[in-house]
């Protein structure tokens, strides 16, 4: 398994489009390479339904005529097609309005040394006859469980990527990483009985994967645990998220915090330092982590990144932001602006995690007279703007401190800055995912079932 390119050679071609540029009348650019290679084997009821291979190679320019900018994306590193896409970019550029916010990272915010190694990459070769092996012996350890009556399939992938950055002001540098899954989804029960439930596991390295006989274990048990669900009286109830949806609300406080939200007027969030959450609760972004599923040395500007707080004690230490965000505001970016092909760079985080509380979630749901477990999200009810909260769900039912019954078609919601005042972190903190959180105990959300 390899790059389409080195990252070496993406580097050289990204040198080639800056030069380009500049030839071309750019005043300052910026050019990100995004490659790769990525097979996966897909099964159901014990036979291969597809294997596929992607290789891809592309390379987003942009090109600044003073405040003015365009972006430009092209797949064919030919001399000629690179002289052709660089023209293009700074005509468009000059044909647009100034943006006084537009422009290239400050030089003294630049990542200076080598990019650090986070062990990113496994160096391990795709073994086709291994890939198909684990999709298959997944999906048949999630069959085998007792009540299991059909599957939705299974599979596994390896994938190897590259992206490079480059800029006129002197900034080059590249990283590569692995990524490998498995997963399996299958059914239990029969007619309207029918339901349906997954499980899946990915990692930088393959070693880390846990094993497909356990992940199809899971699959299959969580799906038969999901039988015969009820739905609870409507009401005020305790929720637990479980840790399988959890990191979604920090996710959804990283949209809030956007930097580029916030300059907009367009996040719920107004103070970069509010106490929204009860004080103890921390939520740390560490980019630098060891194999960790975004671990990064510089962001999509080339501005280092370091490890940080973005809740400290439950107060906000500020927004997350790029060269544009920052400047609107006035403040200094933050090491986060994503970068791709199709544009200018985004805002998104690293690896997050809400550090673990000390309470285990048995003593959580002991502790539950009636109340709910949260292990399914549904739907996209949820505004930035005024933090209204309000998502389809099922799970499980709490009675007088013990999980009963399975329960679907629910809703649960409130309003996230409530929520995160109430937010209460069990002891069960996985890394799995890029963001990972503990199970989470929320009181007095509003449940409506029947």
């Amino acid at each position: 398994m390899l790059p389409v390119i080195s990252e070496a050679e993406a580097l050289t071609h990204l040198e080639t489009v800056l030069t380009a540029l500049k030839r071309a009348g750019a005043t300052d650019a910026d050019a990100a390479y995004v490659g790769g290679d990525s097979v996966s084997v897909s099964v159901r009821l014990g036979q291969v339904e597809d294997i596929s291979r992607s290789e891809d190679a592309e390379i987003g320019l942009r090109a600044f005529v003073g405040r003015q900018s365009a972006s430009v994306a092209l797949s064919d590193f030919a001399p000629a097609a690179i002289e052709e896409a660089a023209a293009r970019a700074v005509a468009m550029a000059r044909a647009t309005t100034a943006d006084e916010y537009a422009g290239l990272v400050d030089r003294d915010l630049l990542l200076r040394d080598p990019p650090r190694d986070f062990d990113t990459d496994d160096g391990g070769e795709i073994d086709l006859a291994r890939l198909e092996a684990r999709a298959l012996s997944c999906e048949d350890a999630a069959r085998a469980v007792e009540g299991i009556t059909n599957s939705g399939g299974g599979g596994a992938s390896a994938s190897r990527s590259t992206f490079a950055l480059a800029t006129s002001h002197g900034f080059a540098a590249a990283r590569t990483g692995t990524s490998h899954s498995i997963y399996a989804s299958v059914i239990a029960g029969v007619g309207e009985r029918m339901q349906r439930d997954y499980a899946q596991s990915s990692a930088r390295h393959l070693e880390d994967v846990e094993s497909a006989e356990i992940i199809g274990t899971r699959a299959g048990e969580r799906t038969v645990a999901r039988l015969d669900p009820v739905k609870p009286k409507s009401g005020a109830l305790p929720v637990l998220f479980d840790k399988r949806v959890s990191p979604g609300l920090i996710g959804h406080l990283a949209g809030a915090i956007n930097g580029t939200a916030i300059a907009r007027g367009t996040s719920f969030l107004d103070d970069p330092e509010a106490q929204l959450f009860a004080p103890g609760i921390r939520i740390v972004e560490d980019p630098h982590r060891p194999r960790g599923q975004r671990s990064r040395a510089f962001d999509g500007e080339g501005v280092a990144t370091s490890v940080r707080d973005i809740v400290a004690d439950g107060r906000l230490t500020g927004w997350l932001m790029n060269a544009s965000a920052a400047r609107q505001l006035d403040l200094a970016p933050t090491g986060h602006a994503a970068r791709g092909t199709g544009g200018p760079p985004g805002i998104g985080m690293s690896n997050v995690h809400l550090q673990a509380g000390s309470t285990r979630v048995s003593d959580m749901i002991a502790g539950i007279d009636r109340g709910v477990l949260i292990t399914e999200l549904i739907g996209q009810g949820v505004s930035l703007v005024t933090g209204d909260y309000s998502r389809g769900a099922g799970g499980f039912l709490i009675e007088k401190g013990e999980i009963t019954r399975a329960v679907n078609g629910i809703t649960i919601a409130g309003n996230l800055k409530d929520m995160f005042a109430r937010m209460i972190p069990a002891d069960d903190l996985e890394f799995r995912h890029a963001t990972n959180a503990p199970t989470v105990l929320i009181e007095g959300m509003t449940v409506a079932g029947e």
